[in-house]
């Protein structure tokens, strides 16, 4: 019974829909179908539970760079993000030399072999100088395939996902290269045509980095990789639902050509997510936070975010409108799938990880629970005896 503890009276966001009143059993580090009885049980009325947050596409926060922070820093951000619900997190670098970004491979990797990420994300260099943002443009190469693939090697099994301006030389046969390694090939900070993102995406290419942002605008007689990467039903396409990075008729666009079931909400957070104001630094260049808005400090060229997924999800739900179960499916189901980590994380099931984020009535997050240990444990009062019955999670 020790093993066990019951969330009672919330609605829960299942696959199949939303369960008013419903219970979440968890055994161990697991969901469970049944709960003996008198175990111990959290009262959430008028609350709800929804999956654990996935973030695909995350550079830092709490302070710590993962581009650059020591590994105890790098833990430190993993925590602040998860204080905010995202249980399950890729590690993102930035633009740097190669031989740099190969040892920083193999130092997230460590982490990825203890449990503290999912995996690595190299967003740079081979992208497009036209494109670049908040990169180097002096530190940018074309996307050879032996490059690439070094960088792929150096994560020793753990490398996750590679951002790319296809239409680069060397960019097609990337593409192919990371398909064959079952590593996601994500076509961002780039200068394609329509035609060349379709050729990329019959390559293999099935994510958009950060749709609309660091890629040319929708047009009417040129659409570009919008067009093609929201129509191909093979591609996820990345959102940053802050307030910044997109206006709501552009997110509310991609969410009726692509559908729920095609849309993973990012953070794209640098360092300053979760800590404030001030100078950081996002691999060589110098960003300056401002009420919440990170900018290079020369240039103003916008430097990732200061995103949390919780803050997203809130947004998402309050201000966009957008149903709540569309929402678990962009910051849960859709990225676990992509990673294809679905089997045990990303939606509440029995036998997967007891990964779970309460919200209150506003959508404001209340508790964060991951493997079945509580990050962010309820508030006070919430604890009351299970009844002596059984029950399956989520009904």
């Amino acid at each position: 019974m020790a093993d066990h503890t019951v969330l009672t009276g919330a609605r829960v966001v299942l696959p199949g829909g939303t369960v008013e009143n419903g219970r979440v059993v968890v055994e161990g580090s697991r969901i469970a179908e049944h709960a003996p009885a008198g175990a111990p049980a959290y009262d959430l009325a008028g609350h709800w539970i929804v999956p654990g947050f996935v973030d695909l596409h995350n550079h830092g926060g709490g302070g710590a760079s993962f581009t650059s922070g020591t590994l105890e820093e790098v833990l430190k951000g993993v925590e602040t993000h998860r204080r905010h619900g995202t249980t399950t997190l890729v590690a993102s670098t930035v633009t740097g030399e190669l031989d740099f970004l190969a040892h920083r491979a193999g130092e997230l990797a460590e982490l990825a072999e203890q449990g503290d990420l999912a995996g690595v994300h190299f967003e740079g260099p081979f992208i497009s100088p036209c494109r670049k943002g908040a990169h180097s443009e002096q530190l940018l190469r074309y996307p050879d395939p032996a490059e690439v693939r070094k960088l792929v090697d150096a994560a020793r099994g753990h490398a996750r996902m590679v951002t790319l301006a296809t239409e680069l030389p060397g960019g097609l046969d990337s593409v192919r290269m990371l398909a064959e390694q079952g590593v996601i090939a994500a076509v961002g900070h780039t200068d394609a045509t329509y035609e060349q993102t379709r050729e990329a995406i019959d390559a293999g290419a099935t994510v958009a980095t950060h749709l609309f942002n660091a890629m040319p605008p929708l047009g009417h007689r040129a659409p570009g990789p919008i067009a093609a990467l929201l129509e191909d039903e093979r591609v996820t396409v990345e959102l940053i639902n802050d307030g910044v990075h997109l206006h709501p008729a552009a997110l509310e666009l991609a969410f009726h050509r692509a559908g729920a079931g095609r849309v993973a909400f990012i953070t794209d957070a640098m360092d300053a997510a979760g800590f404030g104001d001030g100078l950081y630094r996002l691999g060589p260049l110098e960003v300056e936070v401002r009420d919440g808005v990170a900018r290079l400090a020369e240039g103003g060229s916008i430097a990732g975010s200061t995103l949390t997924l919780d803050t997203a999800f809130r947004r998402a739900v309050t201000v966009d409108g957008l149903p709540v179960e569309d929402v678990v499916r962009a910051v849960s189901t859709n990225p676990a799938r992509l990673l294809g980590l679905d089997d045990r994380i990303g939606s509440l099931e029995p036998g997967k990880d007891a990964d779970l984020v309460v919200l209150d009535a506003d959508f404001a997050l209340v508790a964060v629970m991951r493997q079945g240990q509580w990050v962010v444990a309820p508030p006070r009062g919430a604890t009351a005896p299970e009844p002596r019955r059984e029950a399956a999670a989520g009904v």
